[in-house]
C-alpha cells in the first residue's frame, strides 16, 4: 500500500514560490491501476518522481508498507528504486546501441543480481512483454511499440511492487498503446500497484481509480471500476 500525506513540492527563485504539487493526501491499495490525469503543469510527473524516490518532497511523506521512503538514508532511498519501483517512460530512456538484452540486464547490475542469474530472469521478462524473440536486436532497430515493450520488461525484470508509468502510450498508435495497456493490466493482476500519468481518457478509462489533479491539488477521485 502507498500512503501519500500531506505531500507538496515548492520551488523558489528567492521572491517568489512555486508548488507544482500542494498537501495531497492519498491511499493507493495494493493491485490497483491508478491512472493520474489534469492539464500539463498540473503536478502528474512531480507526484510520480516523489513517489518514485526521485524527488524529495518539501513537506509530506510518502509511505510505502508504512515504511516513509524520505525518512530512509540516500543508500535506501537508491535501494527502494532499485527494488521496489520499476519506471516507464514516454520517451523510452533505452541505450539504443544497446541489444533488448542488455537494456534489461543494467537494471539487474545495478541491483547487483549476479550474473549466473540473470540470463533466466530476464528471459522471463521479455517473455511476458512478447520480446524475447528480440533479445539479440539492437535497440535502434526496433519500432515504437517494440520500444516501449522493452521498456516494461526492463520495469518489470527486478519483481518491484510499484510501476510508475509516465505518459508510456504518448508517442504510440493507437493498437501499440492498447497493447501496452494491456501489459500494464497484467502487472497489476500480478499482484502490482500501477500508477499511470497520462492524458488520455480512454486509457484512463481502463484503470481503476482517476486522480485528476489541477494547479498541485487533487480536485476529484473517481472509482472506475470495483476492485
Amino acid at each position: 500500500m502507498i500512503t501519500i500525506e500531506d505531500l507538496g513540492k515548492c520551488y523558489s527563485d528567492g521572491s517568489n514560490e512555486i508548488w507544482p504539487v500542494k498537501k495531497i493526501n492519498l491511499c493507493i491499495n495494493d493491485r490497483t491501476f491508478v491512472s493520474v490525469v489534469g492539464r500539463s503543469g498540473s503536478g502528474k510527473s512531480t507526484l510520480l518522481k516523489m513517489l518514485g524516490g526521485l524527488l524529495v518532497p518539501t513537506h509530506g511523506r510518502v509511505l510505502v508498507d508504512n515504511i516513509s521512503v524520505y525518512a530512509l538514508s540516500e543508500k535506501d532511498i537508491a535501494r527502494y528504486r532499485s527494488e521496489k519501483v520499476g519506471f516507464v517512460f514516454q520517451d523510452f530512456v533505452l541505450e539504443e546501441m544497446y541489444t533488448v538484452y542488455q537494456n534489461v540486464e543494467i537494471v539487474l547490475m545495478i541491483a547487483k543480481v549476479p550474473e549466473r542469474l540473470r540470463e533466466k530472469i530476464i528471459k522471463q521478462a521479455l517473455d511476458e512483454v512478447g520480446m524475447i524473440h528480440k533479445k539479440d536486436v539492437k535497440v535502434k532497430n526496433l519500432s515504437g511499440g517494440e520500444k516501449q515493450r522493452v521498456c516494461i520488461a526492463r520495469a518489470i525484470v527486478n519483481n518491484p511492487d510499484i510501476i510508475l508509468a509516465d505518459e508510456p502510450c504518448g508517442n504510440l498508435d493507437w493498437e501499440n498503446g492498447q497493447k501496452i495497456m494491456s501489459l500494464l493490466r497484467m502487472q497489476v493482476e500480478n499482484g502490482k500497484i500501477v500508477i499511470l500519468v497520462t492524458h488520455n481518457k480512454e486509457d484512463s478509462q481502463k484503470t481503476d481509480e482517476i486522480i485528476t489533479l489541477q494547479d498541485g491539488k487533487i480536485i476529484k477521485h473517481e472509482n472506475v471500476r470495483s476492485i
